[in-house]
C-alpha cells in the first residue's frame, strides 16, 4: 500500500437518499427539518427572540426514519451469513471489523462481459487477473466490477446481474483477500436466479452459496459499489469505513478509492 499522498480520490459509494423505485425492503426514508424549527426549540429553552444573533436562521437537521442496513453502500459482517461458523464459535459483527483490514491495495476484476444470470467462477477471476497484470497478495481489497451500477435508482437494480459463486468467493479467500465488494444489488445471483436454479436443478446448495462459504471462511464483503469504472485495475488503495453498529450485521459504509496519478 503507497504511503504517499493521494492524487484523486474517488468516492465509491451511494448517497443515502429515498427513492421510491426501490424495492420496500430496501428503502430509505429521510425528514429533513428546516432551520426555523430549531428557533422555537432555543425559545423554549429560554432566550427570548430579541436576544437571538441577529443572523440565526436557526440549525438545520435531519431524520432517517427508515434505513436497514444493507439499503445503500454497505458492508456484511460474518455475523449476516449465519450466527455461528464451522467451529460452532460466535461469528463476528460489524463494530468488530478489524481497522487493519479497512485500508488496504485494490484491485478490481472487470466482470462486466457476464450475462445476468451467469455466476462468476474461479476462472473468470484468473482471466481477469491476468488481463490486469495485477497481483494478490494478504490485505488486497478485491472490487469485482459488474457495470450493474448503472442500473442503481431503478426499479430494475436489484433484479439484474451476475454474482459471485462460492468457488469464486472462496478463491480471493485463499489468496489472502477478507474484503471484497461488488457493485450490484447483492454478492450472489439475484434471487430469482438462484431460486430458479435451484428449483429446476432440485438442489439445496444454491441459494445464497457465495455469502455462506462466510460461515465456514470468515470474509467481510461490500455490497453496491458504484463507479469503479472509474479506477485503474490496480495501482491504488481502497478504504473502507462503516458506521460501528454495535451487534449489527452490516453497517453503511463510506468508501473511497485512493489514486496516485
Amino acid at each position: 500500500m503507497s504511503r504517499s499522498r493521494p492524487t484523486r480520490i474517488v468516492d465509491l459509494s451511494k448517497e443515502i437518499a429515498e427513492n421510491p423505485a426501490d424495492p420496500s425492503f430496501m428503502r430509505v426514508k429521510v425528514k429533513h427539518h428546516p432551520h426555523g424549527r430549531a428557533r422555537w426549540l432555543v425559545r423554549m429553552l429560554g432566550l427570548p427572540f430579541r436576544l437571538f444573533p441577529k443572523d440565526f436562521a436557526g440549525w438545520a437537521d435531519d431524520t432517517i426514519t427508515r434505513m436497514g442496513v444493507h439499503a445503500t453502500t454497505h458492508i456484511d459482517a460474518p455475523w449476516h451469513y449465519g450466527p455461528t461458523g464451522a467451529d460452532g464459535k460466535p461469528l463476528p459483527t460489524i463494530e468488530v471489523m478489524p481497522t487493519d483490514q479497512m485500508l488496504g491495495p485494490g484491485v478490481v476484476f472487470d466482470m462486466r462481459h457476464k450475462a445476468d444470470g451467469e455466476a462468476i467462477g474461479p476462472d473468470d477471476l484468473e482471466a481477469a487477473l491476468a488481463a490486469s497484470g495485477a497481483t494478490l497478495e494478504p490485505g488486497t481489497i478485491a472490487l469485482i466490477h459488474t457495470g450493474r451500477d448503472a442500473f442503481q435508482g431503478t426499479r430494475e437494480y436489484w433484479k439484474r446481474g451476475t454474482g459471485m459463486s462460492p468457488a469464486a468467493t472462496e478463491w480471493l479467500i485463499d489468496r489472502g483477500v477478507t474484503v471484497m465488494g461488488i457493485d450490484q444489488w447483492g454478492w450472489d445471483l439475484p434471487f430469482h436466479h438462484q431460486i430458479r436454479r435451484s428449483r429446476e436443478e432440485g438442489r439445496d446448495d444454491l441459494f445464497w452459496a457465495g455469502h455462506l462459504v462466510g460461515r465456514r471462511k470468515p470474509y467481510w464483503h461490500m455490497e453496491q459499489l458504484r463507479g469503479l469504472d472509474a479506477l485503474p485495475p490496480h495501482g491504488f488503495d481502497v478504504g473502507v469505513f462503516p458506521l460501528r453498529l454495535k451487534g449489527a450485521s452490516a453497517a453503511p459504509a463510506r468508501v473511497l478509492a485512493f489514486l496516485y496519478d
